[in-house]
């Protein structure tokens, strides 16, 4: 496309991934939002990471991903959507360990049945490489996630929210189904000591699903 803007102090390689990525989510999203409010989205995404992200080269990625995430979102708050699956959001502090890897037991366990998002109040630089290689071991991948925040857009549309620690940090909205999980912090731990975490968290994702009537497959 000619006619979208991206930034000129983004990085060139960068522009060319974020047009791109643009133009797919215009099509995506065809009718809901105009290419105006994506680029905006793809901005604000795009800033959140930069700066604070180990690997720059996925940058644009994340910016893909995250922007997706918060369209998504507020199709379903606008009334776009014709999508009515449960959505649920995980939120931490840094959305370094328990959160990931309840999104990645989400993910596995319900498959495309329900939607699962996560978030931190405070986002690290990566996902805890303890958090991978405990859920690599029971076969889950979360690798190629990365800590993000949260948006308004994105807890407002969530159905459950399902917070981890973050305290007061945490955002609270009226009438919105609400579960505090109490779990340790995997941060500076070792995979021994993160494995009794995880598989807290497998038995609380499951009651969870069941509680929706989501069922596990």
């Amino acid at each position: 496309m000619t006619d979208n803007y991206i930034r000129d102090d983004i990085p060139l390689e960068h522009r060319v991934v974020l047009r791109s990525s643009a133009a797919f989510l215009q099509n995506e999203f065809h009718g809901d939002f105009g290419l105006e409010t994506i680029e905006r989205f793809m901005h604000s995404s795009y800033d959140e990471f930069a700066g604070r992200v180990t690997v720059t080269k996925y940058l644009p990625t994340f910016a893909e991903r995250f922007t997706r995430e918060r369209l998504t979102a507020l199709s379903r708050l606008e009334g776009f959507s014709n999508d009515h699956r449960p959505i649920v959001l995980f939120l931490c502090t840094h959305n370094a360990g328990r959160s990931q890897m309840a999104l990645g037991y989400f993910k596995a366990l319900a498959g495309s049945r329900a939607i699962a998002w996560s978030g931190g109040s405070e986002p690290g630089r990566e996902v805890n490489p303890a958090a991978i290689a405990a859920m690599r071991e029971i076969g889950i991948d979360i690798s190629d996630e990365f800590p993000k925040p949260w948006t308004d857009e994105v807890v407002r549309a969530a159905d459950v929210v399902v917070t981890m620690g973050c305290g007061d940090a945490c955002p609270l909205f009226p009438g919105k189904r609400y579960e505090d999980w109490e779990l340790t912090d995997p941060a500076g731990l070792g995979v021994e000591d993160v494995r009794p975490i995880r598989d807290e968290i497998k038995g609380r994702v499951e009651e969870l699903l069941a509680s929706l009537n989501v069922l596990v497959g």
